[in-house]
């Protein structure tokens, strides 16, 4: 099937084999005569779905057995409320540090400060330099050595991956070689998953919207230390209390069932492609290759300091703004799909999730290739 190239920051493409595998079993799953979407969640059936999906990502990501999976509904969104609803309290009062370094990061904290005293770890909200080079707010990331971790915080949180500034941490810091071992880290990993193996010995909880590595939007991942269940605080829904979505195995209230499966089905692929391990290389090389060319011409542009460059979303802008309208509608043209920029910040930008293939990146470099010989 010849299909365009879906760069989307989210929901995003999913793997076309996923896709076919769905609709080859939209009406009859497995000679049981009705959909995944018609099956009841308590039914045999579907309860393989679900242990399967969670077998299949304790194995992508080598989760530890002291950590609970939880598929959950709200999307990453709804967690920057429930995180500190269930961890804030765990040491006695309602307190925790945020590092902020763009969007989702600036969001979370701002939900969590109404559940208590939410202090800045760290910010990148204002210019820095950097190897005697000038960057702007939002386009580089405060180094953890300068971190300022409460002793009595209840956990620290940071956003992996920042989709809409195209940062990426390198790596999620070691809190207990920074002085903090009693403070668990919590990682949105929403943009990121499933893309680099996950140094579970360093956190506490990951969680993740399924929408840009793992499914379709409406699933909501959660993998938690299970030593960290059970503080939630009295105001808290039952429905959104982890130890009891983890107690009854995701299933308290009816989880989105047909996003379970549907992850499931790209856990499945993610496997056969070789795992976490073959993503990560393949993010590697996309990425580099359409850094590669931005950084040379003449025309397009990137903000964001090297060393913390996303592999996963690349914000790029063309020298002259007002090129750009015909840049969109020429690629589009050109089958390559979604590369507006998010509204707050314009320009263009490029998703390369597991499912964007090297041959999208490819076709969209020879794309701005053309372009610039044509514009530059």
């Amino acid at each position: 099937m010849n299909r365009p190239y879906n760069f989307s920051a989210g929901p995003s493409a999913l793997p076309l084999a996923v896709l076919e595998q769905a609709a080859a079993e939209m009406t009859d799953w497995h000679g049981t005569g009705v959909s995944v979407m018609e099956m009841s969640h308590r039914s045999k059936a579907f309860g393989r779905i679900r242990d399967e999906a969670e077998s299949d990502l304790r194995s992508l990501l080598a989760i530890p057995d002291d950590f609970a999976v939880l598929f959950m509904q709200g999307g990453a969104s709804a967690q920057n409320a429930l995180i500190p609803m269930n961890l804030a309290q765990r040491r006695g009062s309602a307190m925790a540090d945020y590092v902020v370094a763009g969007h989702w990061s600036r969001k979370s904290w701002a939900e969590a400060q109404r559940y208590g005293d939410m202090a800045l770890a760290a910010t990148a909200e204002t210019p820095a330099e950097i190897g005697g080079q000038a960057y702007e707010a939002w386009c580089w990331l405060p180094e953890p050595a300068h971190w300022r971790i409460r002793s009595q915080a209840a956990y620290v949180h940071v956003c992996a991956n920042e989709t809409i500034g195209g940062v990426e941490f390198p790596s999620l810091p070691d809190l207990a070689a920074l002085g903090s071992p009693d403070v668990p880290l919590v990682a949105d990993m929403s943009s990121n998953i499933l893309t680099r193996p996950v140094d579970f010995s360093r956190l506490g909880m990951v969680y993740a919207g399924a929408q840009k590595n793992a499914g379709p939007a409406g699933v909501t991942l959660v993998m938690i230390r299970k030593d960290l269940l059970g503080h939630a605080t009295g105001s808290c829904p039952s429905v959104f209390d982890y130890a009891q979505v983890a107690a009854a195995g995701s299933m308290f209230n009816t989880p989105p069932t047909y996003g379970i499966y549907m992850t499931g089905l790209v856990f499945k692929w993610l496997l056969g492609q070789g795992g976490v391990a073959a993503m990560e290389a393949a993010s590697r090389a996309k990425s580099h290759l359409l850094y590669a060319y931005i950084d040379q011409s003449a025309l397009y542009s990137n903000p964001i300091h090297p060393g913390v460059r996303s592999r996963m979303n690349v914000p790029f802008r063309l020298r002259d703004p007002a090129l750009e309208p015909l840049f969109l509608a020429e690629s589009e043209a050109a089958g390559l799909l979604a590369l507006k920029g998010h509204k707050s910040v314009g320009g263009m930008r490029a998703s390369l999730y597991n499912a964007t293939p090297l041959a999208g990146v490819q076709a969209l470099v020879a794309f701005m290739q053309d372009f610039e010989a044509r514009h530059g």
